[in-house]
């Protein structure tokens, strides 16, 4: 990558951070529209018992998830040699024409299946984005790196969510969804205007990329990542039902309670981007520890506007929180295997979204109330520190297949990568 200054550097990671924003917006604007997607393709089922409607519009959330889960890791492995910015422009073109697919689909079950397809570029998309950034930003900023390419992602909760949400609630679901198409549209020409060109890796090779799933702290890292956001999904899927039955607000409050779980967002995946250059695996431990404190201030309080405003702010913070910690835990133990270990992040975190909807749904379908999938996010804790453990155990192994200066590997390839 040639040498660039600041000010170009800035937009190029702000092109970067723009495909994170629409992102953020496609994966999340579902939570705050579950009553008008129930609504609108579930009527029957919908004017017999609204609870068992929404519960499964919820599947439209995992939908997504699934797709995620199933294109981080495949397209990683076989795109990890080809040069970043192509990869990163065909990926937002695929974004923009499975959201359109998504809000064109005329039933229930063709829109599931547009958000499977829309959902395929996610991981590979933050993979790719991510080393991209980290080289931009130079060596030891790795964090840093991962926290600007979310920070779009963040930010799209406090703006993108919201105003969605609102236009979904005003004019349809689906002319929300073709409104975040736009956003897609945007960012591909933003990446071919201002991201420089950037090699793949020439030596990398699908059997080399998927050597990472022979690590077992690889696998440790990613039941952490997708039990601990399994526990946040389960709360945010069910954000708008939590505010208008649980704390008894009108409906139009939900963008203002999605807007403030957002700044929670964007204020922890900063200082989750700062903890994780620290160290990653301490970081892992403190948060998930805040994030439980979190979880449970919420369901202690949601019954009053303070009490949900201050817990999803703090529910939001600490999760997003974990996620740069995750993913540069996963660069640290993946050695070679960098693309992948970047991109199936995304995959781990997803599954935990499809985890988190399906539970929240469950526990909302048998009658135990909206309240009850905080619980659930509680309860998904304890998994997700026990597999933190036992990751930072086996990389404490002398014997381990991983170097023992991994986070130092890292940065060796990122500068490899430069010159």
């Amino acid at each position: 990558m040639t040498s660039l200054s600041p000010a170009r550097t800035r937009l190029a990671l702000l092109a970067l951070a723009l495909g994170g924003f629409g992102i953020g917006t496609t994966e999340f604007v579902a939570m705050g529209l579950l009553p008008d997607i129930a609504r609108d393709l579930l009527p029957d089922l919908y004017a017999y018992d609204p609870d068992a409607a929404i519960a499964r519009a919820g599947i439209v959330i995992s939908a997504y998830a699934i797709g995620v889960v199933i294109g981080a890791p495949t397209i990683a492995a076989v795109s990890a040699r080809y040069p970043r910015k192509a990869l990163l422009t065909v990926l937002a073109v695929a974004f923009t024409l499975g959201t359109a697919a998504s809000a064109l689909a005329p039933t229930f079950e063709t829109v599931v299946a547009a958000r499977v397809l829309a959902g395929l570029p996610h991981g590979a998309y933050f993979g790719v984005a991510a080393l991209a950034a980290a080289d931009l930003m130079g060596p030891g900023r790795r964090g840093r790196a991962v926290a600007f390419v979310l920070s779009g992602l963040t930010i799209a909760n406090v703006v993108g969510v919201p105003v969605i949400t609102w236009v979904g609630q005003q004019a349809g679901w689906r002319l929300a969804y073709l409104g975040v198409a736009g956003i897609f549209a945007l960012t591909t020409a933003a990446i071919a205007l201002l991201v420089p060109r950037s090699p793949g890796d020439p030596a990398a090779t699908v059997r080399r990329e998927l050597a990472a799933f022979g690590r077992p702290a690889v696998w440790f890292a990613l039941a952490t990542g997708a039990l601990g956001f399994g526990g946040f999904f389960a709360v945010y899927s069910y954000v708008s039902p939590l505010a208008t039955e649980v704390t008894g607000t009108a409906e139009g409050f939900v963008p203002l309670a999605l807007i403030v779980l957002g700044l929670g967002m964007t204020a922890g995946n900063v200082v989750g981007g700062r903890m994780a250059d620290a160290g990653a695996m301490p970081a892992v431990f403190r948060l998930f520890g805040a994030f439980a404190g979190a979880l449970l201030l919420l369901a202690l309080t949601a019954s009053t506007v303070p009490g949900l405003l201050a817990g999803l702010f703090l529910v939001g913070a600490t999760a997003a929180a974990i996620s740069p910690a995750i993913q540069t835990r996963l660069m640290d133990v993946a050695g070679d295997s960098q693309t992948i270990a970047a991109a199936v992040n995304h995959s781990a975190l997803n599954l935990g979204n499809s985890l988190g909807a399906f539970l929240g749904g469950a526990v909302i379908a048998a009658g135990w109330g909206y309240l009850a999938p905080t619980w659930v996010g509680l309860a998904l804790c304890v998994p997700g520190v026990l597999a933190a453990v036992a990751g930072w155990a086996v990389t404490r192994v002398p014997t381990d297949d991983a170097v023992p200066s991994l986070a130092a590997e890292g940065d060796r390839i990122a500068a490899r990568a430069r010159s």
